[in-house]
């Protein structure tokens, strides 16, 4: 939407950067089968502008598992409104941690896949 674009006139790079968090927040809270919290972000690379009316679709991939913690792979493409290409415009490595109920990491469930 034009309110969350920055002065260019493109979407507004921290709103992605906050919907690219919600997707691997996803991920992360499967894979943990509970609570997890954002720790860190490391590798953010823009590669193109996202434009207004631009359809964004956000692919999230677990990377690796430690005890508590994991780092989670998201790539957000987009497709213009009467396109059919798309086109990989950001990419980063979140990394999260599982918590227990009192908010301290707890380990994380062996995977049942």
């Amino acid at each position: 939407m034009p309110a969350d674009t920055n002065p260019a006139g493109d979407i507004f790079g921290g709103w992605l950067m906050g919907q690219m968090d919600l997707a691997a927040g996803n991920a992360a809270a499967r894979r943990a089968r509970g609570r997890t919290a954002t720790v860190a972000v490391e590798a953010m690379t823009f590669h193109a502008p996202v434009r207004v009316g631009d359809e964004v679709s956000l692919y999230a991939k677990v990377l690796s598992t430690g005890r508590t913690s994991m780092r989670i792979a998201v790539d957000a493409w987009t497709r213009a409104r009467h396109a059919e290409t798309t086109c990989r415009v950001t990419q980063a490595v979140f990394t999260f941690v599982a918590l227990d109920d009192a908010g301290r990491p707890r380990p994380i469930p062996e995977d049942i896949a």
